[in-house]
């Protein structure tokens, strides 16, 4: 076995919160109680050293999707790992239904190497009234039995569905869903405050990208939003780019909800890590000017081109939250999601060696996943 490596002098963030000048130990590819006696040490004083992050919610990156080939995934993939995102989850949209029993097949075999950590599928059971960036003619209502092929083809490795909970089917699908195991999401939607209670009531744990896709609140129809954000029960979905939600939406929902069901994610798309030109969201065009993708048609928004090391900049430096609670959205709520907190999540003896490294300003410096760097770190 390799000797342990020591990262020493850093501020880490831990459970129990942050430790001035502590250090990781690094044992192979997990995190170790102690060093041995050959151990190498890295000095990273100055530095932040947070958990891995967990995406559970992207469609892509570096100019590939996961609606594409084997070598599109494992290109998203990197693109993502070289921003600190050391476990994510594949993301579909909406498509014909034999694609995406196709799909789930490959990204399945992608997910048993231990190359993804799951597949969510997002669409095609959600509504036309707020569909975003979906295909319309695509769409359709949550059948239990189309909701059945697709986890079945999926082979044990489906993580998440996200329905429209109110259209026809879509209860008896989340009580299916929840009976195997999959987390049944409410999002593009247009359900009132009492179907969604229902939903959740059913099952539902899940808010797919909270305030976008769905009716805003209102005072006297609350709609969605206020039922997803009130229960126990339902983590919620943020997308913090600075343009799928104003600053006081974020912090309304921290708020009301607590860091403890925050999960940040991308809902990335192909241009994540390029940078402005068109690209393809499934059979749909979309144009990125200024790093925001709206559809050619219609100019809806369509996904983003966001990574979680810059997520999790913007929490920090313009939200303004602390960054035990950021770590908490971007790494610890969505690993207990994927039911994985028992090996990533946290810095702990036992655990993955999943990790980033973060300057003072909160620049990413360096990423380790099981022991090995991604990014190696860049020290003064």
């Amino acid at each position: 076995m390799a000797p342990s490596m020591v990262l020493a002098g850093a501020r880490v963030v831990l459970p129990t919160g942050t430790v001035d000048d502590g250090r990781v130990v690094v044992e192979g590819t997990k995190i170790a109680a102690g060093a041995g006696p050959d151990a190498e040490t890295l000095d990273v004083s100055g530095h932040w050293l947070v958990p891995g992050f967990v995406d559970i919610h992207n469609h892509g990156g570096g100019g590939a999707s996961f609606s594409g080939t084997v070598d599109d995934v494992l290109t998203a993939i990197r693109t993502h790992r070289q921003h600190g995102t050391t476990t994510l989850v594949a993301s579909t949209v909406t498509d014909d239904m034999d694609f995406l029993v196709k799909q789930a097949g490959l990204l399945s075999e992608l997910t048993e190497q231990g190359d993804l950590a799951g597949i969510h599928f997002e669409g095609p059971f959600i509504s036309p009234c707020r569909k975003g960036a979906h295909s319309e003619d695509l769409l359709r209502d949550p059948d239990p039995a189309d909701v059945r092929k697709l986890i079945d083809a999926a082979r044990g490795r489906a993580t998440m569905v996200t329905l429209a909970t109110e259209l026809p089917g879509g209860l008896d699908s989340v009580r299916l869903l929840a009976e195997h195991g999959v987390i049944a999401a409410v999002g593009h939607t247009d359900a009132t405050y009492e179907q969604t209670v229902e939903a959740i009531d059913a099952g539902a744990t899940v808010a797919t990208h909270l305030f976008n896709a769905m009716p805003a609140l209102g005072h006297r129809s609350p709609g969605p939003v206020a039922a997803l954000l009130e229960d126990e029960r339902v983590t919620v979905e943020l997308i913090n780019d600075g343009t799928h939600l104003h600053p006081a939406a974020l912090e309304l929902a921290f708020r009301h909800a607590g860091a403890g069901r925050v999960a940040f994610i991308t809902d990335a798309m192909d241009a994540a890590g390029i940078g402005d030109g068109r690209y393809m969201l499934g059979p749909l065009e979309v144009e990125v000017s200024e790093g925001v993708a709206r559809l050619v048609e219609g100019g809806s928004i369509a996904g983003s081109t966001l990574t979680l090391d810059r997520a999790f900049k913007r929490a920090v430096t313009v939200d303004r939250l602390p960054v035990e609670d950021v770590v908490t959205a971007l790494s610890v709520n969505p690993a207990r999601l994927l039911g994985r907190y028992d090996t990533i999540g946290s810095l702990e003896p036992g655990k993955d060696a999943d990790l980033v490294l973060l300057d003072a300003g909160f620049e990413l410096k360096g990423v380790l996943r099981r022991g090995e760097w991604v990014v190696p770190p860049q020290l003064p």
